[in-house]
């Protein structure tokens, strides 16, 4: 019985993490499917490109809770610390392919369940876990985004960023073992989201933020290009 219960905590938590809430405001805002912009994911840089900056950042932090309540929600109703890290990576899997977001052939076929790549659930599901973790991911999410202007690259530092401060709370008799996996599986969820950013960054092709570091320098490296022709 408590095994048919603990899974459906997780299969909840999977369903709210494929609420769309990029698709949503990006639908009220500017009455576009975010699905049919750029990267056609339903996060917050893809909905930063749709709608403009605030619309990203309100989807990038309901998108941080998603994966914060959905661990909160797995405590309140188990003490089973395999539940509470399940619960947020269920979160993250819900985001990056969608219930919500079923995509079909002409014959009615699903094909695919579309999403987004799963940075800001792993921050909230970390955060869930360990409240003070946002205080450290979180910044370093951001410096790592305006310095090398590489939203995939920020997405999978933040699955390492949680790996690590697990680590180190565990390695101090801070904090459990158990959720230095939650790292883990967050890790692989983003890196299998990424491949087709990850053969663009092998490729050299991949975007780079305009207003970042990186992305400032190279517009100054490709602007004297053009005043010394």
């Amino acid at each position: 019985m408590q095994i048919a219960f603990d899974i459906g905590i997780i299969l909840l938590a999977y369903v709210f993490g494929s609420i769309p809430f990029g698709l949503l405001i990006v639908k009220l805002k500017t009455g576009k499917d975010i699905r049919e912009i750029e990267s056609g994911r339903t996060g917050g840089t893809n909905a930063m490109r749709a709608a403009g900056f605030w619309a990203g950042i309100a989807t990038a932090l309901l998108d941080i809770l998603k994966g914060a309540v959905s661990v909160w929600v797995a405590q309140w109703l188990t003490p089973d610390l395999w539940v509470h890290v399940l619960a947020p990576i269920a979160a993250i899997l819900g985001h990056n392919h969608s219930v919500f977001l079923i995509e079909r052939d002409v014959n009615g076929k699903i094909i695919r369940l579309r999403g987004g790549a799963g940075g800001a659930p792993s921050v909230g599901g970390a955060m869930g876990l360990w409240p003070a973790s946002i205080l450290i991911i979180l910044p370093l999410g951001i410096l790592t985004f305006f310095s090398i202007g590489v939203a995939s690259i920020t997405t999978m530092a933040v699955g390492l960023f949680a790996i690590i401060v697990f680590a180190v709370r565990a390695f101090q008799g801070e904090g459990p073992w158990v959720y230095v996996w939650y790292g883990v599986g967050a890790q692989i969820l983003l890196i299998w989201a990424l491949r087709p950013n990850l053969k663009k960054l092998f490729e050299g092709n991949e975007r780079i933020v305009k207003y970042s570091l990186n992305g400032w320098l190279r517009s100054r490296r490709e602007g004297t290009k053009v005043d010394n022709k």
